[in-house]
């Protein structure tokens, strides 16, 4: 039964991709993997069927700009834009960020 739980913990990333909205299908999110510079924790992704927990800071390509995003909770399914984006924490890149008043 504990594995169960571990399996719901944690979500294949070409799913999460579409999931989460960063791409509209699986064939979609898995030419983005293998097409661009994918990191989960600062590593390379190897493959698009890597597992992705809660707390696994995902650095991508979208749109022509890198975003760097921590995953805060798995979805289920996929989601409204709005919903989607509160499975996720987006950082800001910048060098002061934070440090401005």
């Amino acid at each position: 039964m504990a594995n169960d739980d571990a399996a719901n913990e944690s979500l294949r990333l070409d799913r999460l991709l579409v999931y989460l909205r960063f791409a509209r299908t699986r064939s979609a999110a898995r030419a983005m993997i293998e097409g661009r510079s994918f990191r989960r924790n600062r590593k390379h992704v190897q493959r698009t069927s890597e597992r992705i927990a809660i707390g696994d800071v995902l650095t991508l390509a979208v749109g022509g700009e890198v975003r760097i995003i921590e995953i805060v909770a798995i979805p289920k399914r996929r989601a409204s834009p709005d919903l989607a984006k509160t499975f996720y924490c987006e950082y800001d890149r910048g060098i002061n960020s934070g440090l401005d008043h």
